[in-house]
């Protein structure tokens, strides 16, 4: 398990996670707390960092719960279909820089290509899931530019060595985790 911190610049919080990636699979399992309230959210993948579930929790109350077959067809915890959610394969929680890592590290671009996709855009304290499109461009080695472009939100996002965004202009800041 790799332990990684971000403060929320935008609401004074901090995020903790856990992250266990190996050829069996991704999982991560994080803490927020800040302005917005508290939340528990844990993401599966599959081993090309395809997202098969994410549940999320708030701090005493509200939960959600989707499941995916790594290809873009969406489940709730009761089984129902998401057509909505049809061809959506990464997730972008609001509260979180880490979702990012999700395309980042499944698109493997190249030097300066570019691709649009469709996400699962969570929003909290909402808890609403709904399909947007964002592109990621790769800029340098490990620098990327990510446009949202249901938003029209550009953000160029330093990362490390595992793709994990170091810094999320005006949104998040890495700290040290221990």
């Amino acid at each position: 398990m790799r332990p990684v911190r971000w403060t929320s610049e935008e609401h004074g919080g901090l995020e903790h996670l856990e992250l266990d990636a190996s050829d069996q699979g991704v999982v991560a399992e994080s803490v927020l707390i800040g302005g917005e309230g508290g939340f528990m959210y844990r993401i599966e993948c599959d081993s090309h960092w395809r997202v098969t579930r994410v549940a999320i929790r708030r701090a005493g109350g509200a939960t959600l719960d989707l499941l995916s077959n790594a290809q873009g067809n969406w489940t709730d915890a009761s089984g129902r279909s998401r057509i909505d959610l049809e061809g959506c394969i990464d997730i972008d929680i609001s509260a979180t820089p880490f979702t990012n890592t999700l395309p980042i590290r499944r698109l493997k671009l190249k030097q300066d290509e570019r691709r649009i996709i469709r996400v699962v855009y969570i929003a909290l304290p909402e808890m609403t899931a709904e399909p947007v499109e964002q592109a990621y461009k790769r800029l340098e080695e490990r620098t990327f530019r990510y446009e949202g472009i249901t938003s029209h939100y550009t953000a160029e996002l330093p990362v490390d060595d595992d793709g994990l965004v170091i810094d999320y202009p005006e949104l998040f800041r890495r700290v040290q985790s221990g």
